[in-house]
């Protein structure tokens, strides 16, 4: 198996991080790129949770939620992924698992690298992470968080 692309999932958590020591040997071993991705949750989907907010406040939002992500994602990129032959950053809005599934086919992934739980995660295997490795059209590796059952 050729391992050219390997993507890897991340809300920002301490939990997503402890993938991070995976992908980085993963990516040396085999000299792939690695695209890293985080997903905006869409918040007009949750009116109901939310408030009732217009179009234009909650593009105000996204926008805003966009750039601190790229701003951490180039810190991720520039900090802790030195040494990884390339690095490709993506941000997302939508539902994160197919968010990620879609990236998958998009940019012809050949591997996922992710936590087994997220920010959100109470039980020892998140929703994401379930939808991702039950759908996945490639092989998804799930690490779960050090230090925790």
């Amino acid at each position: 198996m050729e391992i050219k692309k390997i993507l890897w999932p991340t809300d920002f958590s301490g939990r997503a991080d402890w993938a991070l020591d995976h992908v980085k040997s993963l990516t040396q071993q085999y000299g792939a790129e690695i695209h890293v991705l985080y997903v905006i949750e869409d918040l007009s989907s949750h009116k109901g949770w939310y408030g009732e907010f217009d179009k234009e406040h909650i593009d105000k939002i996204i926008e805003w939620e966009s750039k601190k992500a790229e701003e951490r994602l180039e810190n991720i990129c520039t900090q802790q992924l030195e040494g990884c032959p390339l690095y490709i950053r993506h941000v997302a809005v939508g539902d994160p698992a197919q968010e990620i599934l879609r990236k998958i086919n998009d940019e012809h992934i050949d591997m996922v690298v992710l936590s087994t739980r997220g920010r959100k995660g109470h039980f020892g295997f998140g929703s994401v992470a379930e939808k991702v490795v039950k759908n996945s059209p490639v092989p998804v590796v799930t690490v779960p968080p050090s230090g925790e059952p």
